[in-house]
């Protein structure tokens, strides 16, 4: 099977590339680097050719909500209409839990993005992820304020990327849901809890603060914005053994 996986050199894209490629499918890493531009729209029709499922990983360079909005809209556009006229079966998007409870301007330009597959009349399956693990420092340095992290308690259940990887991958070769699949770590606690403990296993002395005030990247977080509601795909990796995981491959 010929899959295309757009952002396929990135965090995700690049895990979920080598489990393809080991299951023994032609995979193309498509990125601006390799000539694939999904907003120029240079090198799709050639990327999409025989293709029969396309994985769209990729993220804007900016988070400005004028310009992360764009992105997502002129991308998806480009690449809706290069797979209608390849004939590509299967569309998998990766978005996140929450996006259509939160007034952050980076999660109303993923609702943009699902209303352009749901409309493109090409079979589809949204995954709908909480945040990876990989991204707690960069949580934490934005919830600083003097010796201090504020975040908010509310709940939060992130991911490894290890396991988005794999379950983008399953989902990628399974029939087309035309609906949305959540996927979530196996630990859930309030968020406040989860950067103290990945700050303490750093040996970061900064106190962390519950703030039910506090900004998620924009956002204000209510209990329950960034969790999964109902039934959700669980990854396996725990805290520690991705922790434990990251350390060694430092």
């Amino acid at each position: 099977m010929k899959i295309v996986v757009i952002g396929g050199t990135g965090l995700i894209g690049s895990k979920t590339v080598a489990i393809l490629r080991q299951g023994g499918h032609e995979v193309v890493a498509a990125s601006p680097k390799s000539g694939v531009d999904s907003i120029t729209g240079a090198g799709l029709k050639e990327a999409m050719a025989d293709a029969q499922v396309v994985i769209d990983l990729a993220n804007s360079p900016s988070f400005e909500d004028k310009a992360v909005l764009e992105f997502f809209e002129i991308s998806g556009r480009n690449l809706l209409a290069a797979e209608t006229a390849a004939g590509v079966r299967h569309h998998v998007a990766l978005s996140i839990v929450g996006i259509d409870r939160s007034d952050n301007g980076y999660f109303r330009a993923k609702v943009a993005q699902e209303k352009l597959i749901k409309a493109s009349g090409i079979p589809y399956t949204i995954i709908r992820s909480t945040q990876f693990l990989e991204f707690l420092g960069a949580i934490a340095a934005s919830g600083v304020v003097g010796n201090m992290v504020r975040i908010s308690p509310g709940l939060f259940q992130p991911i490894a990327a290890d396991d988005v990887a794999a379950i983008v991958a399953d989902v990628a070769l399974a029939a087309p849901r035309n609906g949305i699949v959540e996927i979530a770590g196996p630990e859930r606690a309030p968020f406040n809890e989860i950067v103290a403990r990945y700050l303490k296993a750093v040996g970061d002395q900064r106190v962390v603060m519950s703030d039910p005030e506090a900004r998620y990247f924009g956002g204000r977080v209510e209990e329950r914005s960034l969790v999964p509601l109902g039934a959700a795909r669980l990854g396996r990796i725990t805290f520690d053994e991705w922790f434990r995981r990251s350390q060694a491959a430092a």
